[in-house]
Protein backbone atom coordinates (compact mmCIF):
# COMPACT_ATOMS: atom_id res chain seq x y z
CA UNK A 1 0.00 0.00 0.00
CA UNK A 2 2.53 2.52 0.77
CA UNK A 3 4.65 1.19 -2.69
CA UNK A 4 1.29 1.82 -4.27
CA UNK A 5 1.03 5.45 -2.66
CA UNK A 6 4.16 6.66 -3.70
CA UNK A 7 3.41 5.53 -7.02
CA UNK A 8 0.20 7.38 -7.67
CA UNK A 9 1.74 10.32 -5.87
CA UNK A 10 4.77 10.82 -8.42
CA UNK A 11 2.80 10.35 -11.21
CA UNK A 12 0.08 12.69 -10.32
CA UNK A 13 -0.59 15.97 -12.18
CA UNK A 14 1.00 19.09 -10.66
CA UNK A 15 -1.54 20.92 -8.47
CA UNK A 16 -2.81 24.76 -9.45
CA UNK A 17 -0.07 27.41 -9.49
CA UNK A 18 -0.36 29.11 -5.89
CA UNK A 19 -1.21 32.54 -6.51
CA UNK A 20 1.76 35.10 -6.49
CA UNK A 21 4.61 32.06 -7.49
CA UNK A 22 5.46 33.64 -10.77
CA UNK A 23 6.60 36.79 -9.04
CA UNK A 24 8.43 34.92 -6.50
CA UNK A 25 10.21 33.19 -8.86
CA UNK A 26 10.49 36.63 -11.32
CA UNK A 27 12.13 38.19 -7.80
CA UNK A 28 14.23 34.81 -7.26
CA UNK A 29 15.99 35.06 -10.16
CA UNK A 30 16.54 38.75 -10.34
CA UNK A 31 17.91 38.85 -6.66
CA UNK A 32 20.26 36.04 -7.52
CA UNK A 33 21.48 38.08 -11.11
CA UNK A 34 24.54 39.68 -9.52
CA UNK A 35 24.54 41.88 -12.62
CA UNK A 36 21.38 43.58 -12.14
CA UNK A 37 22.92 46.82 -10.04
CA UNK A 38 26.00 46.71 -12.22
CA UNK A 39 24.17 46.58 -15.97
CA UNK A 40 23.03 49.94 -17.61
CA UNK A 41 25.33 52.67 -15.89
CA UNK A 42 25.01 54.75 -19.56
CA UNK A 43 21.54 54.50 -18.91
CA UNK A 44 21.29 55.77 -15.18
CA UNK A 45 24.20 58.61 -16.34
CA UNK A 46 21.43 59.83 -19.14
CA UNK A 47 18.98 59.80 -16.14
CA UNK A 48 21.05 62.17 -13.82
CA UNK A 49 22.21 64.60 -17.36
CA UNK A 50 18.52 64.95 -17.86
CA UNK A 51 17.75 65.77 -14.31
CA UNK A 52 20.41 68.45 -14.41
CA UNK A 53 18.82 69.56 -17.68
CA UNK A 54 15.38 70.24 -15.81
CA UNK A 55 16.88 71.38 -12.64
CA UNK A 56 19.50 73.72 -14.30
CA UNK A 57 17.83 74.80 -17.18
CA UNK A 58 18.17 78.35 -16.64
CA UNK A 59 22.19 78.14 -16.58
CA UNK A 60 22.21 77.20 -19.79
CA UNK A 61 24.29 79.67 -21.52
CA UNK A 62 23.09 81.26 -24.68
CA UNK A 63 26.61 82.11 -25.65
CA UNK A 64 27.21 79.00 -28.54
CA UNK A 65 24.17 79.01 -30.58
CA UNK A 66 21.75 80.26 -28.04
CA UNK A 67 21.57 76.83 -26.40
CA UNK A 68 19.70 77.38 -23.68
CA UNK A 69 16.71 79.16 -25.52
CA UNK A 70 16.48 76.16 -27.40
CA UNK A 71 16.23 73.81 -24.89
CA UNK A 72 13.54 76.01 -22.93
CA UNK A 73 11.65 76.13 -25.63
CA UNK A 74 10.60 72.23 -25.96
CA UNK A 75 11.27 71.64 -22.54
CA UNK A 76 8.51 70.14 -22.01
CA UNK A 77 8.86 67.22 -24.41
CA UNK A 78 12.32 66.65 -22.58
CA UNK A 79 10.15 64.26 -20.22
CA UNK A 80 9.43 62.08 -23.20
CA UNK A 81 12.53 60.39 -22.33
CA UNK A 82 11.58 59.34 -19.13
CA UNK A 83 9.70 56.71 -20.67
CA UNK A 84 12.50 55.82 -23.05
CA UNK A 85 14.78 55.72 -21.02
CA UNK A 86 12.54 53.54 -18.70
CA UNK A 87 12.25 50.87 -21.67
CA UNK A 88 15.78 50.19 -22.10
CA UNK A 89 16.16 49.59 -18.61
CA UNK A 90 13.41 47.35 -18.79
CA UNK A 91 15.33 45.46 -21.52
CA UNK A 92 19.10 46.05 -19.99
CA UNK A 93 17.09 44.28 -17.22
CA UNK A 94 19.34 47.18 -14.80
CA UNK A 95 17.79 48.23 -11.68
CA UNK A 96 20.36 50.79 -11.73
CA UNK A 97 18.97 52.47 -14.49
CA UNK A 98 14.99 51.95 -13.64
CA UNK A 99 15.87 53.26 -10.55
CA UNK A 100 17.75 56.29 -11.28
CA UNK A 101 14.59 58.23 -13.72
CA UNK A 102 12.54 58.54 -10.26
CA UNK A 103 14.62 61.70 -10.41
CA UNK A 104 14.08 63.20 -13.73
CA UNK A 105 10.29 62.04 -13.29
CA UNK A 106 10.20 64.09 -9.82
CA UNK A 107 11.55 66.89 -11.64
CA UNK A 108 9.39 66.92 -14.42
CA UNK A 109 6.53 66.73 -12.49
CA UNK A 110 7.30 69.61 -10.46
CA UNK A 111 7.74 71.73 -13.06
CA UNK A 112 5.17 70.95 -15.77
CA UNK A 113 2.66 68.72 -13.99
CA UNK A 114 0.32 71.62 -12.59
CA UNK A 115 -0.05 72.28 -16.78
CA UNK A 116 -1.77 68.94 -16.89
CA UNK A 117 -4.63 69.68 -13.90
CA UNK A 118 -8.10 70.04 -14.74
CA UNK A 119 -10.12 72.68 -13.38
CA UNK A 120 -7.71 75.61 -13.29
CA UNK A 121 -10.37 77.38 -15.94
CA UNK A 122 -13.58 78.94 -14.39
CA UNK A 123 -17.20 80.49 -15.79
CA UNK A 124 -17.50 84.30 -15.59
CA UNK A 125 -15.06 87.04 -16.31
CA UNK A 126 -15.43 90.26 -18.33
CA UNK A 127 -14.13 89.93 -21.43
CA UNK A 128 -12.93 87.46 -23.56
CA UNK A 129 -9.66 88.22 -25.93
CA UNK A 130 -8.31 86.19 -29.22
CA UNK A 131 -5.39 86.32 -30.85
CA UNK A 132 -4.24 84.62 -34.24
CA UNK A 133 -1.36 84.84 -36.44
CA UNK A 134 -3.13 84.38 -39.24
CA UNK A 135 -0.41 83.71 -42.09
CA UNK A 136 0.82 86.36 -44.67
CA UNK A 137 -0.08 83.57 -47.39
CA UNK A 138 -3.57 82.63 -45.92
CA UNK A 139 -5.30 81.89 -49.03
CA UNK A 140 -8.99 82.30 -46.99
CA UNK A 141 -8.50 85.67 -45.23
CA UNK A 142 -12.28 86.16 -44.64
CA UNK A 143 -12.88 82.35 -43.52
CA UNK A 144 -10.08 82.81 -41.14
CA UNK A 145 -11.28 85.72 -39.49
CA UNK A 146 -14.72 84.67 -39.30
CA UNK A 147 -13.76 81.65 -37.58
CA UNK A 148 -11.78 83.39 -34.72
CA UNK A 149 -14.53 85.80 -34.41
CA UNK A 150 -16.70 83.17 -33.89
CA UNK A 151 -14.87 82.28 -30.34
CA UNK A 152 -17.10 85.07 -29.48
CA UNK A 153 -14.43 87.37 -28.36
CA UNK A 154 -15.01 90.67 -27.30
CA UNK A 155 -11.49 91.37 -28.60
CA UNK A 156 -9.43 90.05 -31.55
CA UNK A 157 -5.77 90.33 -32.43
CA UNK A 158 -4.15 89.58 -35.69
CA UNK A 159 -0.89 89.57 -36.61
CA UNK A 160 1.13 89.15 -39.82
CA UNK A 161 -1.17 91.18 -42.26
CA UNK A 162 -0.13 91.39 -45.69
CA UNK A 163 -0.95 95.07 -47.18
CA UNK A 164 -2.82 93.19 -49.84
CA UNK A 165 -5.29 91.41 -47.54
CA UNK A 166 -5.94 93.50 -44.78
CA UNK A 167 -9.20 95.14 -46.45
CA UNK A 168 -10.29 91.22 -46.68
CA UNK A 169 -9.97 91.09 -43.24
CA UNK A 170 -11.56 94.45 -42.09
CA UNK A 171 -14.70 93.70 -44.07
CA UNK A 172 -14.75 90.11 -42.40
CA UNK A 173 -15.36 91.39 -39.47
CA UNK A 174 -17.06 94.90 -39.55
CA UNK A 175 -20.27 93.66 -38.34
CA UNK A 176 -18.54 92.16 -35.30
CA UNK A 177 -16.23 94.75 -34.15
CA UNK A 178 -17.14 98.29 -35.21
CA UNK A 179 -14.38 99.38 -33.91
CA UNK A 180 -10.51 98.56 -35.03
CA UNK A 181 -7.16 99.70 -35.73
CA UNK A 182 -4.22 98.27 -37.72
CA UNK A 183 -0.58 99.51 -37.70
CA UNK A 184 2.12 97.63 -40.38
CA UNK A 185 1.24 94.16 -40.04
CA UNK A 186 -0.66 94.25 -36.95
CA UNK A 187 -4.55 94.47 -35.60
CA UNK A 188 -6.95 94.69 -33.03
CA UNK A 189 -10.81 94.76 -33.46
CA UNK A 190 -13.09 95.19 -30.45
CA UNK A 191 -16.63 95.51 -29.99
CA UNK A 192 -15.83 98.47 -27.19
CA UNK A 193 -14.45 102.23 -28.62
CA UNK A 194 -10.40 102.26 -29.35
CA UNK A 195 -8.95 105.07 -27.70
CA UNK A 196 -5.76 105.85 -28.27
CA UNK A 197 -4.18 103.93 -30.66
CA UNK A 198 -0.22 104.58 -31.89
CA UNK A 199 2.57 102.12 -33.46
CA UNK A 200 5.05 100.35 -30.42
CA UNK A 201 8.91 100.68 -31.45
CA UNK A 202 10.46 97.03 -31.31
CA UNK A 203 13.56 98.06 -32.73
CA UNK A 204 12.97 96.20 -36.56
CA UNK A 205 12.36 98.96 -38.93
CA UNK A 206 9.03 98.45 -40.11
CA UNK A 207 5.90 98.38 -37.35
CA UNK A 208 4.94 94.69 -35.98
CA UNK A 209 3.77 95.93 -32.61
CA UNK A 210 0.77 98.13 -31.40
CA UNK A 211 -0.86 99.35 -28.56
CA UNK A 212 -4.48 100.65 -27.94
CA UNK A 213 -6.61 101.28 -24.80
CA UNK A 214 -9.79 99.92 -25.20
CA UNK A 215 -12.59 101.55 -23.19
CA UNK A 216 -14.71 98.09 -21.71
CA UNK A 217 -17.97 98.96 -19.39
CA UNK A 218 -15.34 97.68 -16.42
CA UNK A 219 -13.00 100.72 -17.73
CA UNK A 220 -9.95 101.27 -19.63
CA UNK A 221 -7.57 98.42 -20.70
CA UNK A 222 -4.12 98.65 -22.36
CA UNK A 223 -3.65 96.14 -25.11
CA UNK A 224 -1.09 95.54 -26.74
CA UNK A 225 -0.21 93.77 -29.70
CA UNK A 226 2.79 92.17 -30.95
CA UNK A 227 4.40 89.97 -33.86
CA UNK A 228 8.69 89.63 -32.80
CA UNK A 229 10.22 88.35 -35.13
CA UNK A 230 11.15 84.65 -36.00
CA UNK A 231 13.61 82.48 -35.19
CA UNK A 232 15.61 80.03 -37.11
CA UNK A 233 17.51 76.90 -35.89
CA UNK A 234 20.43 76.51 -37.90
CA UNK A 235 23.19 74.11 -38.47
CA UNK A 236 26.10 76.39 -38.23
CA UNK A 237 24.56 79.04 -36.21
CA UNK A 238 22.45 77.39 -33.56
CA UNK A 239 19.22 79.04 -32.27
CA UNK A 240 19.28 82.55 -34.19
CA UNK A 241 17.14 84.68 -31.92
CA UNK A 242 19.18 87.92 -31.61
CA UNK A 243 16.53 90.19 -33.19
CA UNK A 244 14.00 88.63 -31.52
CA UNK A 245 15.59 89.07 -28.20
CA UNK A 246 16.40 92.68 -29.00
CA UNK A 247 12.74 93.33 -30.34
CA UNK A 248 11.54 91.56 -26.47
CA UNK A 249 13.53 93.63 -24.63
CA UNK A 250 11.93 97.05 -26.24
CA UNK A 251 8.41 95.48 -25.83
CA UNK A 252 8.49 94.64 -22.36
CA UNK A 253 9.81 98.54 -21.68
CA UNK A 254 6.83 99.71 -23.66
CA UNK A 255 4.50 97.11 -21.09
CA UNK A 256 6.23 99.07 -18.64
CA UNK A 257 4.94 102.30 -19.75
CA UNK A 258 1.80 101.35 -20.15
CA UNK A 259 -0.85 103.84 -19.53
CA UNK A 260 -2.68 102.50 -17.09
CA UNK A 261 -2.16 98.99 -14.40
CA UNK A 262 -4.33 96.90 -16.73
CA UNK A 263 -2.15 95.62 -19.41
CA UNK A 264 -3.51 92.52 -22.04
CA UNK A 265 -0.83 91.38 -24.46
CA UNK A 266 -1.87 89.12 -27.87
CA UNK A 267 0.49 87.92 -29.94
CA UNK A 268 2.99 85.76 -31.63
CA UNK A 269 6.24 85.94 -29.31
CA UNK A 270 7.64 83.49 -31.51
CA UNK A 271 9.19 82.02 -27.59
CA UNK A 272 7.78 80.60 -24.67
CA UNK A 273 7.21 81.26 -21.40
CA UNK A 274 10.11 79.28 -20.62
CA UNK A 275 12.83 80.60 -22.99
CA UNK A 276 14.79 83.43 -20.12
CA UNK A 277 15.23 85.50 -23.79
CA UNK A 278 11.87 87.09 -23.02
CA UNK A 279 12.11 88.03 -19.63
CA UNK A 280 11.97 91.54 -20.10
CA UNK A 281 7.79 90.76 -20.80
CA UNK A 282 7.07 87.61 -18.93
CA UNK A 283 8.57 88.65 -15.52
CA UNK A 284 5.87 91.63 -15.62
CA UNK A 285 3.04 89.34 -17.02
CA UNK A 286 0.99 86.11 -16.20
CA UNK A 287 0.09 83.29 -19.07
CA UNK A 288 -3.13 83.06 -19.09
CA UNK A 289 -2.28 79.91 -19.88
CA UNK A 290 -0.32 78.89 -17.12
CA UNK A 291 -3.06 80.44 -14.58
CA UNK A 292 -6.23 79.45 -16.08
CA UNK A 293 -5.59 77.04 -19.14
CA UNK A 294 -6.05 73.08 -19.31
CA UNK A 295 -3.10 71.97 -20.85
CA UNK A 296 -0.01 72.74 -22.72
CA UNK A 297 -1.81 74.72 -24.89
CA UNK A 298 0.46 74.34 -27.71
CA UNK A 299 0.23 76.69 -31.08
CA UNK A 300 2.68 76.17 -33.31
CA UNK A 301 2.75 74.33 -35.95
CA UNK A 302 -0.99 74.33 -36.61
CA UNK A 303 -0.78 70.10 -38.06
CA UNK A 304 1.24 69.05 -34.73
CA UNK A 305 2.05 71.75 -32.16
CA UNK A 306 5.04 71.33 -30.40
CA UNK A 307 5.23 74.73 -28.21
CA UNK A 308 2.85 77.60 -27.60
CA UNK A 309 4.76 81.18 -29.02
CA UNK A 310 1.35 82.20 -29.26
CA UNK A 311 0.76 84.48 -25.77
CA UNK A 312 -2.05 86.18 -23.83
CA UNK A 313 -0.75 87.31 -21.01
CA UNK A 314 -2.16 90.03 -18.96
CA UNK A 315 -1.32 92.34 -15.97
CA UNK A 316 -3.56 93.53 -13.41
CA UNK A 317 -6.10 91.51 -14.43
CA UNK A 318 -7.22 88.06 -13.74
CA UNK A 319 -7.15 85.04 -15.88
CA UNK A 320 -10.23 83.18 -15.49
CA UNK A 321 -9.98 80.43 -18.55
CA UNK A 322 -7.72 79.94 -21.63
CA UNK A 323 -7.59 77.71 -24.66
CA UNK A 324 -6.59 76.45 -28.02
CA UNK A 325 -9.10 77.57 -30.98
CA UNK A 326 -9.55 75.04 -33.91
CA UNK A 327 -7.41 75.36 -36.53
CA UNK A 328 -7.63 77.80 -39.41
CA UNK A 329 -5.71 78.03 -42.93
CA UNK A 330 -3.04 79.09 -40.77
CA UNK A 331 0.42 77.51 -39.74
CA UNK A 332 -0.28 78.87 -36.15
CA UNK A 333 -3.83 77.52 -34.09
CA UNK A 334 -5.40 80.84 -32.82
CA UNK A 335 -5.62 80.92 -28.60
CA UNK A 336 -8.82 82.49 -26.61
CA UNK A 337 -8.93 83.54 -22.74
CA UNK A 338 -11.54 84.91 -20.79
CA UNK A 339 -10.53 87.63 -17.79
CA UNK A 340 -11.81 89.31 -14.91
CA UNK A 341 -11.49 93.13 -15.04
Amino acid sequence: MVQAYRAETENAEPGPERPGARLRALCHRLGSDRGIWRRGIVLALCAVLLTLVLVLHAQIPNSVGNAGSLIETFLPWFGLLVPVLLLLGLLRRSATAVVSLVLPAVVWLNVFGGLLLTGKSHPGGDLTVATHNVNAGNPDPAGTAQQVAGSGADIVALQELPAGKVGAYEDALADRYPHHSVQGTVGLWSKYPLGRSRPVDIKMGWTRAMQATVTTPEGPVSVFVAHLPSVRVKLDAGFTAGQRDRSADALGEAIADAPNNRVVLLGDLNGTMNDRSLNAVTAQMRSTQGAAGDGFGFSWPASFPMARIDQIMVRGVEPVSSWTLPATDSDHLPIAARIQL
